[in-house]
């Protein structure tokens, strides 16, 4: 079967009902499927939109519940209960709907092979593809599959600098070989920044092979966004721009990295320290708190911020 993974929080009703509906819709998926949906102590609870969603008896759902971790760790609960006779393995979030064929396409590019599947997708509020928006993916310098569905292409070249770069990969638009990678997890202490990116890492360094469609397959919903109250000038940048740093030093830690990947990582991490100063320097210009708790474990994961902070003050104040 093909297991598909929601984790749900959110604010208002009727959200999560649209996204099971998206799934409900699905047709010629050769496969049956199982839902599963990790109530992450939303404040409208998830078995009240099961309830009013339109799902077809072929598809059984699930409904779990834990105490407020996000989504990461609403994902891997997901994960740790995924059935044995489990195939493939996929991701929705609670606010976003698929299109029609998005099960069956990802299904035909798997069985051909390979491992890891990813589609275009519509970010919110855009008309325009993720791939064309960004740049970072050119479907054309990728091959198509030969007798298989339009659209369909063999990812070339190293995934895992791709993601490093640039990422490609939209998290709802994920469907993978489960039994192969069945024991990787999504990275929870990087909730605002990278823990999708270091799961996807984690399968291209092992070998995945990668098949992507040029087909927009996911609209992304206005919903609970863990992103949309991290912009600058927010409460949650400082926390964001801290868990930036901490996930480029993850990699460095974690994998193998070229020289170029490192002078890139090196590049990020300094422009992140600036960015880590001129947050705390707003804070203090306009009398807002300083989470001390924050600083404190900023100092032990990162010293080198603070022992650059005399250059990079001077760098900012130039500016000015």
């Amino acid at each position: 079967m093909i297991t598909i993974i929601i984790p749900y929080f959110q604010r208002e009703p009727g959200v999560l009902a649209k996204a099971l509906n998206s799934i409900g819709k699905q047709q010629n998926c050769t496969m049956p499927v199982h839902v599963i949906v990790v109530d992450d102590e939303s404040p409208v609870p998830a078995q009240s939109e099961v309830e009013a969603a339109t799902v077809p008896p072929f598809i059984s759902v699930r409904v779990m519940t834990q105490k407020n971790g996000g989504p990461g760790a609403a994902r891997n609960a997901g994960l740790n209960a995924v059935p044995d006779n489990t195939l493939y393995v996929a991701f929705l979030d609670s606010d976003d709907e698929w299109s029609i064929d998005h099960l069956a396409r990802s299904e035909a590019a798997l069985n051909l092979g390979f491992d890891f599947y990813f589609a275009d997708l519509y970010q919110l509020g855009q008309i325009i593809g993720a791939f064309a928006r960004g740049g970072r993916l050119l479907p054309t310098e990728h091959p198509l599959l030969v007798n298989a569905i339009d659209g369909l292409h063999a990812y070339k070249g190293d995934m895992f600098d791709q993601i490093l770069r640039g990422n490609v990969v939209g998290t709802p638009t994920v469907v993978y070989r489960w039994k192969k990678f069945s024991d990787v997890r999504f990275r929870i202490e990087f909730t605002t920044a990278g823990e999708d990116y270091l799961f996807w890492m984690e399968l291209a360094a092992r070998g995945a092979r990668v098949v992507f469609s040029s087909q927009v397959e996911t609209t992304c919903g206005k919903g609970v966004n863990v992103f949309s109250g991290s912009g600058w000038g927010t409460e949650m940048h400082l926390t964001r721009v801290h868990h930036e740093i901490r996930y480029r030093q993850a990699v460095s830690k974690g994998f193998p990295l070229n020289t170029l990947q490192r002078q890139h990582i090196a590049s990020d991490l300094k422009r992140l320290r600036k960015a880590f100063l001129r947050d705390l320097l707003h804070r203090i210009a306009h009398y807002k708190g300083i989470p001390k708790n924050l600083l404190f474990e900023h100092a032990k994961a990162d010293p080198a911020t603070f022992i650059a902070f005399p250059a990079n003050l001077f760098l900012i104040m130039l500016k000015r």
